[in-house]
Protein backbone atom coordinates (compact mmCIF):
# COMPACT_ATOMS: atom_id res chain seq x y z
CA UNK A 1 0.00 0.00 0.00
CA UNK A 2 1.73 3.47 -1.08
CA UNK A 3 2.00 5.77 1.99
CA UNK A 4 -0.20 8.88 1.11
CA UNK A 5 -3.02 6.15 1.08
CA UNK A 6 -1.97 4.84 4.35
CA UNK A 7 -1.55 7.87 5.53
CA UNK A 8 -5.56 9.37 4.10
CA UNK A 9 -6.69 6.48 5.42
CA UNK A 10 -4.95 7.07 8.87
CA UNK A 11 -6.21 10.56 9.27
CA UNK A 12 -9.65 9.78 8.07
CA UNK A 13 -9.96 7.56 10.97
CA UNK A 14 -8.42 9.47 13.39
CA UNK A 15 -10.99 12.06 13.00
CA UNK A 16 -13.93 9.71 13.15
CA UNK A 17 -12.43 8.24 16.23
CA UNK A 18 -12.04 11.63 17.72
CA UNK A 19 -15.42 12.24 17.15
CA UNK A 20 -17.27 9.12 18.90
CA UNK A 21 -14.57 9.39 21.76
CA UNK A 22 -15.94 13.35 21.79
CA UNK A 23 -19.16 13.48 21.36
CA UNK A 24 -19.50 10.16 23.77
CA UNK A 25 -17.52 12.24 26.81
CA UNK A 26 -19.77 15.35 26.11
CA UNK A 27 -23.05 13.55 26.77
CA UNK A 28 -22.07 13.48 30.38
CA UNK A 29 -19.53 16.39 30.18
CA UNK A 30 -21.78 18.88 27.93
CA UNK A 31 -24.65 19.00 30.98
CA UNK A 32 -22.20 19.75 33.54
CA UNK A 33 -20.45 22.08 31.58
CA UNK A 34 -23.69 24.28 30.73
CA UNK A 35 -24.82 24.03 34.85
CA UNK A 36 -21.12 25.67 35.42
CA UNK A 37 -21.91 28.38 33.17
CA UNK A 38 -25.62 28.78 34.65
CA UNK A 39 -23.67 29.17 37.92
CA UNK A 40 -20.90 31.61 37.06
CA UNK A 41 -23.93 33.61 35.39
CA UNK A 42 -25.66 33.49 38.76
CA UNK A 43 -22.67 34.48 40.93
CA UNK A 44 -22.52 37.37 38.94
CA UNK A 45 -26.06 38.46 39.97
CA UNK A 46 -27.35 37.61 35.86
CA UNK A 47 -30.47 35.56 34.90
CA UNK A 48 -29.09 32.27 33.28
CA UNK A 49 -31.61 32.66 30.84
CA UNK A 50 -29.29 35.36 29.13
CA UNK A 51 -26.64 33.07 27.51
CA UNK A 52 -29.91 31.28 25.81
CA UNK A 53 -31.01 34.54 24.84
CA UNK A 54 -27.79 35.03 22.99
CA UNK A 55 -26.68 31.83 21.59
CA UNK A 56 -24.92 30.27 24.34
CA UNK A 57 -25.91 26.92 24.57
CA UNK A 58 -23.54 24.18 25.65
CA UNK A 59 -25.38 20.88 25.42
CA UNK A 60 -25.20 18.93 22.28
CA UNK A 61 -28.52 18.25 20.92
CA UNK A 62 -29.71 15.47 19.85
CA UNK A 63 -28.86 16.23 16.09
CA UNK A 64 -25.53 17.46 17.62
CA UNK A 65 -25.10 14.01 18.17
CA UNK A 66 -26.32 12.62 15.10
CA UNK A 67 -24.30 14.35 12.91
CA UNK A 68 -21.41 13.76 14.51
CA UNK A 69 -21.56 10.15 14.48
CA UNK A 70 -22.75 10.05 11.18
CA UNK A 71 -19.35 11.80 10.38
CA UNK A 72 -17.80 9.81 11.98
CA UNK A 73 -19.32 6.75 10.07
CA UNK A 74 -18.88 8.04 6.75
CA UNK A 75 -15.42 9.40 7.51
CA UNK A 76 -14.96 4.94 8.14
CA UNK A 77 -16.32 3.96 5.23
CA UNK A 78 -14.25 6.18 3.00
CA UNK A 79 -11.26 5.09 5.37
CA UNK A 80 -12.15 1.74 4.35
CA UNK A 81 -12.46 2.11 0.81
CA UNK A 82 -9.41 3.96 0.72
CA UNK A 83 -7.61 1.58 1.80
CA UNK A 84 -9.22 -1.44 0.07
CA UNK A 85 -7.92 0.77 -2.98
CA UNK A 86 -11.21 1.15 -4.34
CA UNK A 87 -11.53 3.95 -6.64
CA UNK A 88 -15.27 4.63 -5.39
CA UNK A 89 -13.83 5.68 -1.98
CA UNK A 90 -11.13 7.85 -3.69
CA UNK A 91 -13.85 9.45 -5.91
CA UNK A 92 -16.13 9.74 -2.66
CA UNK A 93 -13.29 10.83 -0.51
CA UNK A 94 -12.65 13.80 -3.05
CA UNK A 95 -16.73 14.88 -3.12
CA UNK A 96 -16.50 14.29 1.21
CA UNK A 97 -13.31 15.56 2.32
CA UNK A 98 -14.01 19.16 1.29
CA UNK A 99 -17.26 19.31 2.88
CA UNK A 100 -15.48 17.61 6.35
CA UNK A 101 -12.67 20.47 5.27
CA UNK A 102 -15.70 23.61 5.15
CA UNK A 103 -18.63 21.90 7.32
CA UNK A 104 -16.55 20.40 10.41
CA UNK A 105 -13.61 23.19 9.74
CA UNK A 106 -15.88 26.23 10.36
CA UNK A 107 -17.59 24.36 13.59
CA UNK A 108 -14.30 23.30 15.08
CA UNK A 109 -12.77 26.53 14.24
CA UNK A 110 -15.58 28.31 16.10
CA UNK A 111 -15.26 25.79 19.17
CA UNK A 112 -11.36 26.28 19.58
CA UNK A 113 -11.88 30.13 19.72
CA UNK A 114 -15.28 30.35 21.06
CA UNK A 115 -14.13 32.16 24.40
CA UNK A 116 -12.77 35.12 22.12
CA UNK A 117 -15.11 35.28 19.58
CA UNK A 118 -18.21 35.04 22.06
CA UNK A 119 -16.81 37.48 24.22
CA UNK A 120 -16.63 39.65 20.91
CA UNK A 121 -20.18 39.23 20.01
CA UNK A 122 -21.37 40.15 23.57
CA UNK A 123 -19.69 43.24 23.56
CA UNK A 124 -21.01 44.75 20.29
CA UNK A 125 -24.95 43.25 21.96
CA UNK A 126 -27.96 46.02 22.28
CA UNK A 127 -28.49 44.66 25.53
CA UNK A 128 -26.47 45.82 28.65
CA UNK A 129 -27.27 42.78 30.63
CA UNK A 130 -25.21 40.92 27.95
CA UNK A 131 -22.56 43.82 27.87
CA UNK A 132 -22.27 44.02 31.57
CA UNK A 133 -21.61 39.57 31.79
CA UNK A 134 -18.00 38.74 32.20
CA UNK A 135 -18.52 36.26 29.41
CA UNK A 136 -15.01 34.97 29.58
CA UNK A 137 -15.32 33.96 33.00
CA UNK A 138 -18.72 32.04 32.35
CA UNK A 139 -16.89 30.26 28.95
CA UNK A 140 -13.92 29.28 31.57
CA UNK A 141 -16.15 28.32 34.24
CA UNK A 142 -18.05 25.63 31.14
CA UNK A 143 -14.40 24.35 30.15
CA UNK A 144 -13.39 23.80 33.86
CA UNK A 145 -15.79 21.47 33.83
CA UNK A 146 -14.77 19.39 30.80
CA UNK A 147 -12.10 16.64 31.29
CA UNK A 148 -9.05 18.10 31.03
CA UNK A 149 -8.21 16.48 27.81
CA UNK A 150 -11.43 17.40 25.98
CA UNK A 151 -9.41 21.64 25.34
CA UNK A 152 -6.18 19.28 23.53
CA UNK A 153 -9.05 17.14 22.03
CA UNK A 154 -10.76 20.02 20.23
CA UNK A 155 -7.57 21.44 18.92
CA UNK A 156 -6.29 17.93 17.58
CA UNK A 157 -9.79 17.83 15.77
CA UNK A 158 -9.88 21.15 14.43
CA UNK A 159 -6.26 20.62 12.89
CA UNK A 160 -7.89 16.78 11.52
CA UNK A 161 -10.69 18.25 9.84
CA UNK A 162 -8.66 21.22 8.52
CA UNK A 163 -5.08 20.58 7.60
CA UNK A 164 -5.70 16.68 7.66
CA UNK A 165 -8.76 16.69 5.18
CA UNK A 166 -6.11 19.19 3.04
CA UNK A 167 -3.20 16.12 3.38
CA UNK A 168 -6.10 13.61 2.54
CA UNK A 169 -7.01 15.44 -0.72
CA UNK A 170 -3.65 15.92 -2.19
CA UNK A 171 -2.41 12.66 -0.84
CA UNK A 172 -4.93 10.71 -3.03
CA UNK A 173 -4.19 12.67 -6.15
CA UNK A 174 -0.57 12.01 -6.19
CA UNK A 175 0.83 9.54 -8.57
CA UNK A 176 1.84 7.57 -5.71
CA UNK A 177 -2.02 7.02 -4.78
CA UNK A 178 -2.99 6.64 -8.07
CA UNK A 179 -1.18 3.51 -9.12
CA UNK A 180 -3.40 1.91 -6.21
CA UNK A 181 -6.72 2.21 -6.87
CA UNK A 182 -8.48 -0.11 -9.05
Amino acid sequence: MPIPVALAGLLQLTLAAMFVVMLSAYRTAGPRAQGAAEAETVRQGADPELLGEHGVRLEEGRWGFVAGYAIAAVLTVLAALNLAGSEIGRALTWVVQPLVLLGVGYVTTIQVFAIPMTASAFAKLDDPRARSLDVRAVLRAAAAALPSWYRPATVLRWLLATVGSLVVIVALTLPAAGSYFS
